[in-house]
């Protein structure tokens, strides 16, 4: 552009009278021919080499305002007439900069329009979708070639885990394995883990939380000890974590009266899974001074003596409520009555109903409750079933849930429980009045009660017929 104004301005020489602003005021008409007049500039004679300075200066100054202009006026199209005048209404091509950088079409003048490089250039562009890089060979010229980074292995570091991060890390992996039960998808975590010196740790921190956990929780811990024992842990790292449950068995004492059994009971347990050395317990003869821990290797001892005459060490723990079948469920609710009327003790009842672990099998209980007081024969039955069952529903063992079930299962089989016991119908009533006034059941579940049809004869103005009819 500034080539251009100057070809402009040398074709079309401009005047002073023209352009400057700081002309002598005077009446314009009166100029004439005498060119004198031209050097004369604000009252001051102007020789020849100021005349031409004074030229220069006006040129620079046309010079400044066209490009000025013209970069203000670029998307106008305007333009300049032979006289200098400005015309505007003409197209011009934007010759702005900034606007050249922003365009991204074609500047060939031919294709459709369409972006540069198909959408590969530009800036955050990464190359067309779908086009797959070849491997970038090392160039020995660069500058920053380095022999040996043609030989790098990158691979991902993850720090070892120190003794506050570890237990932070294992005790929901552990916590979470006593939900679902799942060995391998414990296997698979540890093994993310950089585990280091504390590898050792983790079957003791297991058996801890075990300890404060229920039978069945004990059982997956002994699972779990033997599945990992092998792919994830070796044969020493368990020794080592015996070792210490059996030095801090003082400190478990505290939160767990009967740490030192259950501790000799996963010590035997891990000698039946051959996860321990037989000789393990045997070691320790004569090394013992504690107390605590002399008391649970006499338990792994008789256990492992035990096991030689058909005792089954792999099923101390028992099963888990919900793996058990059906029929032992029952037998075992029928004891526990049984027991209960022997004893009277209802916190122990309690406490056996809840390590049955099946909260959704309690309207058996309810029903098996009921049934025995049917079948019964005396009133000391009936009170201590229903002070049972009042204990278990206040203090929520039995949810309403359950306890509505359980009663309603007694209304669907009251006709065949009669066929048995005659009297089942009256009794029956009593139990449902006595549940009612003692807050066990509601009004709706007592209105349910069913009855027994009753037969009445009545005067002999009906012939004598026998009316059926039932309360």
């Amino acid at each position: 552009m500034a080539t251009d104004c100057a070809a402009w301005l040398n074709a079309n020489p401009v005047e002073a009278e023209d352009l400057s602003d700081s002309f002598a005021s005077g009446d314009e008409d009166n100029r004439g021919p005498n060119k004198n007049i031209n050097n004369e500039i604000n009252g001051n004679w102007l020789s020849s080499s100021s005349n031409s300075i004074h030229e220069a200066r006006l040129k620079a100054k046309a010079k400044r305002r066209l490009r000025k202009n013209s970069s203000r006026d670029s998307g106008r199209g305007d333009s300049l007439s032979d006289n200098g005048d400005v015309v505007r209404g003409t197209a011009v091509a934007p010759t702005s900069p900034k606007s050249k950088l922003l365009d991204r079409k074609s500047r060939l003048g031919k294709g459709r329009g369409l972006p540069k490089k198909g959408g590969a250039g530009g800036k955050g562009v990464w190359g067309r979708s779908g086009e797959v890089y070849e491997p970038e060979e090392v160039d020995e010229k660069d500058p920053n070639y380095d022999e040996a980074q043609g030989n790098c292995v990158y691979e991902t570091v993850v720090p070892p885990l120190d003794e506050r991060d570890f237990e932070k890390t294992v005790t929901p992996i552990v916590q979470e394995y006593f939900e679902h039960a799942d060995t391998n998808e414990v296997a698979e975590l540890l093994a993310e883990l950089n585990l280091g010196p504390m590898r050792s740790e983790v079957p003791s921190l297991a058996v801890s939380l075990a300890l404060e956990a229920k039978a069945s929780h004990r059982e997956l811990t002994s699972r779990l000890l033997a599945d990992l024992c092998g792919p994830v842990l070796s044969h020493s790292d368990m020794e080592n974590s015996f070792d210490k449950l059996l030095r801090e068995l003082p400190d478990l004492v505290l939160d767990t009266p009967g740490a030192p059994q259950l501790v000799g009971q996963f010590i035997a347990r891990a000698v039946s899974d051959q996860i321990l050395s037989k000789n393990y317990v045997e070691g320790y003869k004569g090394r013992v001074d504690c107390e605590y821990t002399r008391a649970a290797l006499d338990r792994a001892a008789v256990l492992l003596k035990m096991s030689l005459g058909g005792l089954r060490i792999d099923n101390q723990w028992g099963t888990g409520g919900g793996q058990r079948p059906v029929t032992q469920l029952i037998k075992e609710m029928n004891l526990l009555l049984k027991e209960y009327i022997l004893s009277g003790d209802t916190k122990e009842a309690e406490r056996c109903l809840r390590d049955l672990e099946v909260p959704h099998f309690h309207h058996e209980f309810v029903y098996e409750a009921i049934v025995m007081v049917l079948e019964s024969k005396g009133e000391k039955t009936f009170k201590m079933v229903l002070q049972l069952l009042k204990s278990l529903s206040a203090s929520s063992v039995i949810t309403v849930d359950q306890m509505r079930r359980g009663y309603e299962r007694v209304y669907m089989d009251i006709a065949e429980i009669n066929i048995d016991v005659p009297r089942a119908y009256f009794i029956l009533e009593q139990v449902v009045d006595k549940s009612f006034s003692v807050g066990i059941i509601d009004v709706k579940l007592r209105d349910l009660c069913p009855c027994r049809g009753r037969k009445r004869f009545v005067s002999e103005g009906d012939g004598g017929v026998v009316k059926v009819e039932s309360y």
